[in-house]
């Protein structure tokens, strides 16, 4: 297998991906091919004992079912035993119970990385802005393959949630400023401290008008090392076009915003909000990633954007992947001319 099987475990395994999803098969043929803990040994050193899963642990019930799985596969074999294994699952067993937090840990291209801590239940707090969704991950995948959309302009992402796709795109797309938004303070919290967690420090506090003004000084497409981050708290449905107007975003992005016909509603008047707040600026390119859970939802929001006068078309997907790899859902990103 080479150090390939390793590395793929070590890329979902880090990012907590669903156990199923991890290269079992693989793993099975090649120590019936060859019986080597040698393999196992570093499988483990390239997860549980690899120093982003010491810092920045997935959940305890995540890396117990992982090491169990990884102990059954070294006894179906001839393989020596490694103690290493026990230890570890050991360690694991006597952590504590199990934490309202976990963290996932995704790898990206340049060998930079994404950590962030996320609820462990699904719906915490009545929000579901505490997980990093599925749409989430492809449009950060997309705009790592089109970085020149973004470099050194202004972006706005609604729905932040806890905040992957654009900590992603400020690590590898050098944006001029990146606006983070939501509307939940429990999910902005969390956002802010997966902010720190990843070095970008947000601009303090500081209300709307004063807080845009400074932008746009300089000229557009200069690329950043480091670039302005700002959290907004947004409700789409309170925000005035000048607001919007003093936000002076390039482009603007959300992933799994769609998932509800009010909410539908609300974005479609938010986005027209932005297209009357341009003044003397082109009208930004909006791109909207949407897991289609439920495809009447889906159809809704295009009818509505046709009713709207938002003309939309489909984004070709990429078929190469980075930090997903397996099973692709029905991930689709639109792009809206408004």
């Amino acid at each position: 297998p080479g150090p390939g099987l390793a590395l793929r475990f070590q890329r979902r395994f880090l990012a907590a991906r669903p156990l199923r999803s991890l290269p079992w098969p693989e793993l099975e043929q090649s120590l019936r091919t060859a019986p080597d803990s040698a393999l196992l040994a570093d499988i483990l050193h390239k997860t549980i004992l690899h120093p982003l899963c010491v810092k920045y642990p997935p959940s305890a019930k995540y890396r117990r079912r992982f090491l169990t799985e990884l102990i059954k596969k070294l006894e179906s074999t001839a393989a020596e035993p490694l103690d290493e294994l026990y230890e570890a699952l050991a360690d694991v067993l006597k952590e504590e119970e199990e934490s309202t937090h976990c963290y996932k840990n995704y790898l990206l291209p340049s060998g930079d990385c994404v950590s962030l801590c996320e609820s462990t239940a699904l719906i915490s707090g009545g929000t579901t802005g505490l997980l990093t969704w599925e749409a989430a991950l492809h449009l950060a995948q997309w705009a790592l393959q089109n970085p020149s959309l973004f470099r050194g302009r202004t972006i706005l992402e609604l729905g932040s949630g806890i905040g992957f796709t654009g900590i992603a795109i400020c690590k590898s797309c050098q944006p001029r400023t990146f606006i983070f938004s939501d509307c939940h303070p429990r999910v902005l919290r969390q956002l802010r401290e997966n902010l720190q967690l990843n070095g970008l420090s947000p601009q303090p506090d500081v209300t709307w008008s004063v807080q845009t003004e400074s932008q746009g000084q300089e000229g557009e497409g200069q690329s950043c090392q480091n670039p302005q981050v700002i959290v907004a708290e947004l409700d789409w449905g309170s925000v005035t076009e000048k607001q919007l107007l003093a936000l002076r975003a390039d482009v603007v992005i959300a992933a799994d915003v769609v998932y509800d016909p009010e909410i539908i509603l609300a974005l479609i008047g938010m986005l027209q909000k932005l297209s009357t707040s341009r003044a003397d600026r082109k009208a930004p390119e909006v791109f909207i990633a949407s897991t289609i859970r439920n495809p009447d939802t889906y159809q809704l929001f295009q009818a509505e954007l046709d009713k709207a006068g938002i003309r939309w078309q489909v984004i070709p997907a990429h078929s190469s992947c980075n930090f997903l790899c397996d099973v692709q859902p029905d991930v689709t990103i639109l792009q809206l001319f408004i």
